[in-house]
């Protein structure tokens, strides 16, 4: 059986939500091993002189805990 933990990560890309997720899970590889899922649950996204500027997502990551 193996024992998953949950962290949430904030993430933000200038070219796509899709980035802003590569973008957090490529970040908290970095410290954690084992990464199993990534889910999104927020997205968002900010504007500038009428266009959208920046791309958010609020991500649930679960990682198996050795």
């Amino acid at each position: 059986m193996a024992i998953l933990k949950v962290i949430e990560v904030l993430s933000s890309s200038e070219v796509s939500w899709e980035d802003a997720t590569r973008k957090a899970v490529a970040q908290a590889a970095k410290s954690l091993k084992n990464i199993r899922s990534v889910y999104v649950q927020d997205q968002s996204a900010a504007v500038k002189d009428g266009q959208i500027s920046e791309f958010r997502v609020n991500v649930k990551i679960s990682f198996e805990i050795e």
